[in-house]
C-alpha cells in the first residue's frame, strides 16, 4: 500500500514534480535573502506546508515563529557593495559566489534534504551547480512572508543596523538598476559653468571699480600694472602711493614693473585721499583677490568633472566649450541626441533664425567657434573645420553618454583626423579624387624625350573649304529674317501708339490749365 496525501493542484503541477512523500524525506531547509545577509532556517514541522491557513497562524507571534522555524546559519554581508552584488545576481537570475560557498558549507547535502527557495530560476541554478533539490511554490512564498514578518526576532539583529542595511541596499540597488553614478551627474557641470561665467562678469566689474577708484590717487599705475590680480594685490600691499618706496613687491610683480611702479609713484599727479578711503579700496581689493582664487578653484573642479563625465567631449573641444555645449543643450543625453549640424550652430540660434527670415547665409558656427581647433584655422577654413569638428564631437558625446567604456576612446582618433584635415587645408596638399582617395598626388616634372624631335610635314596639312549651304538652312535663315522684321515693326507701332497717347494726355492737361487760368482771372475781375 502506498502513502496518499491530498495535495493541492499547484503542488501537483510544480516544475520539479514534488511527490507527497518528499515532504517527510530528510531535513527541510529554507533559504532567506535579507538585506543584512543570507539566512538558512530549519523547518521543524514539515507538514505545515500542506495547510496554508495554519501556516499563517504559526507566524502571528514571535514565539510561534521560533517554534516553527529555527536559524541554522547566517552569513552577514561585510559592506553594501557585496550586498548589492548579491541582490543584483538574484534579480538577474544568477548564482552569487558567496551564496554558492555558503550553501556548500551549511546547506543540505545531495539526496539528504531539500531547500525551499523563493525564486524558481535560483532553484534551478542551485540544482544544476550543487545538486541540491529545491522547492519553490505558493506555500514556500507564504512561508517566506511569515519569516519576513518575524525577521527581527528570528535573526536577532539590532534595529539600527538592520535599518542601515536596508537603506543602503535599497539606494545602491536603485542606482544600479538605473545605472546611476554620482560621478556622472551633468547638472554639476551646468551649475559650475554658469557660476564661472557669472564670476568672470563680477570680477571684471570689481577690477574696473578698483582701477577707477584708486586711479584718483595714483592714475599712472593703470598703465604700469595691467593685470587685474596684480593690481589688486599691489594696492592692498601699498595703500597710499608714498609707501611704494618702502614696500617689497617681489612676490607680486616682476622686477622691471616693480622698478617702474616705484619711479612713477614719486612723480604721480594724483590727488590726496583719506585713510578711510584707502581702507575701503583695500577691502574691495581683498574681494577681487578672493574671487580670483575661488575662480581658479572652480575651474579646476570643472575640469575634473568634465574629464570624469565627458572625457571624449573635453578632449575634442576642451573643458570650457564642452561644458557650455552641455549647459546649452540641457544635459549630456540631450546633446548626444542632437545631430552634428545642431552641435555646429548651437549657441547661434538668433543668427540662424534671422538669416532664415531675411534669406541670407546661415551661420557656420556657434559655441564651437571657441574651440582651439577652430581658432587655429585660417578665416576661410573655419567653416570647414567647424563642420568636421561638430561631426566628431557628436560621436564623442554619444560615446560619453551611452557608452560603457571609461576614459578617452573616440576623442583621440577624432581629434587626430580634424588636425590632419587642418594641416591638409593649410598646407594645400593635393589629393586624388578617385582611386585610393586619401593618398597624396605626386606631381612629376616634365622631362623631354631623348629621341630627336620630328620634322614638320606640310603634306599632312588639310585645307578647309567653305561648305555650301543646304536649301533647308537658307529657308531657316529667311524665316528668321522675316520674324525679326515683324518684331521691329510691332515695336515701332507700339512706340507710336504710346507717343500718341502721351500727346493726347499732354493736350488735355494744357486745356485744363487754360480753363483754370480763365476762372482765376474771372474771379479776380
Amino acid at each position: 500500500s502506498t502513502y496518499t496525501c491530498p495535495l493541492p493542484l499547484h503542488l501537483r503541477l510544480a516544475p520539479n514534480k514534488v511527490k507527497p512523500h518528499d515532504f517527510l524525506a530528510g531535513e527541510m531547509l529554507v533559504l532567506f535573502e535579507a538585506a543584512a545577509g543570507y539566512a538558512l532556517f530549519k523547518l521543524s514541522d514539515k507538514g505545515a506546508l500542506k495547510n496554508v491557513d495554519n501556516l499563517k497562524k504559526q507566524f502571528e507571534t514571535p514565539e510561534a515563529a521560533s517554534k516553527m522555524v529555527k536559524l541554522k546559519a547566517f552569513k552577514k554581508f561585510k559592506d553594501t557593495t557585496k550586498a548589492l552584488k548579491a541582490a543584483a545576481a538574484i534579480c538577474e537570475g544568477k548564482l552569487d559566489k558567496n551564496l554558492e560557498k555558503f550553501l556548500q558549507k551549511k546547506g543540505p547535502k545531495e539526496g539528504k534534504g531539500k531547500l525551499a527557495v523563493m525564486d524558481s530560476k535560483l532553484g534551478n541554478l542551485i540544482k544544476k551547480k550543487l545538486g541540491i533539490q529545491c522547492l519553490y511554490n505558493d506555500s514556500v512564498i507564504d512561508l517566506m512572508r511569515g519569516i519576513r514578518q518575524q525577521m527581527d526576532s528570528l535573526l536577532n539583529l539590532p534595529a539600527a543596523e538592520k535599518m542601515a542595511f536596508q537603506l543602503g541596499l535599497s539606494h545602491s540597488l536603485a542606482r544600479f538598476k538605473l545605472k546611476f553614478s554620482p560621478d556622472k551627474v551633468d547638472t554639476m557641470i551646468i551649475q559650475a559653468i554658469a557660476l564661472l561665467d557669472e564670476l568672470d562678469k563680477e570680477l571684471n566689474t570689481y577690477a574696473m571699480r578698483v582701477r577707477e577708484w584708486y586711479g584718483w590717487h595714483f592714475p599712472e599705475m593703470v598703465k604700469v600694472v595691467t593685470d587685474n590680480l596684480m593690481y589688486a594685490k599691489s594696492v592692498k600691499a601699498m595703500g597710499v602711493r608714498t609707501n611704494a618706496k618702502n614696500i617689497d613687491f617681489s612676490d607680486i610683480l616682476p622686477e622691471e614693473v616693480e622698478k617702474e611702479l616705484k619711479e612713477t609713484a614719486e612723480i604721480s599727479m594724483g590727488t590726496e585721499i583719506a585713510e578711510e578711503d584707502i581702507m575701503n579700496i583695500q577691502q574691495l581689493c581683498i574681494q577681487v583677490i578672493n574671487l580670483t582664487e575661488y575662480r581658479a578653484q572652480l575651474f579646476d573642479y570643472l575640469k575634473n568633472r568634465m574629464n570624469a563625465i565627458a572625457p571624449n567631449l573635453s578632449h575634442m573641444v576642451g573643458e570650457l566649450v564642452g561644458a557650455r555645449l552641455i549647459a546649452h543643450a540641457g544635459s549630456l543625453i540631450s546633446l548626444a541626441k542632437s545631430p552634428a549640424s545642431t552641435v555646429q550652430i548651437l549657441g547661434a540660434e538668433k543668427a540662424l533664425f534671422r538669416a532664415l527670415k531675411t534669406k541670407h547665409e546661415t551661420p557656420k558656427y556657434g559655441l564651437i567657434y571657441h574651440a582651439s581647433l577652430v581658432g587655429q584655422a585660417a578665416p576661410k577654413h573655419k567653416g570647414k573645420i567647424s563642420r568636421m569638428l561638430a561631426a566628431k564631437t557628436a560621436l564623442a558625446t554619444r560615446t560619453d553618454a551611452l557608452g560603457d567604456a571609461e576614459g578617452v576612446t573616440v576623442g583621440l582618433e577624432g581629434r587626430e583626423k580634424v588636425e590632419e584635415r587642418l594641416r591638409q587645408l593649410e598646407g594645400g596638399q593635393l589629393r586624388q579624387i578617385s582611386g585610393t582617395g586619401k593618398s597624396n598626388v605626386t606631381q612629376k616634372k616634365y622631362a623631354k624625350p631623348e629621341t630627336a624631335g620630328q620634322t614638320y610635314n606640310p603634306a599632312a596639312d588639310m585645307t578647309t573649304t567653305a561648305a555650301k549651304k543646304r536649301p533647308r538652312d537658307e529657308e531657316d535663315e529667311k524665316e528668321a529674317a522675316t520674324k525679326k522684321k515683324k518684331a521691329k515693326k510691332e515695336k515701332g507701332e507700339k512706340k507710336k501708339k504710346v507717343k500718341k497717347e502721351n500727346g493726347e494726355k499732354k493736350k488735355k492737361k494744357k486745356k485744363k490749365k487754360k480753363k483754370k487760368k480763365k476762372k482765376r482771372k474771372a474771379i479776380q475781375h
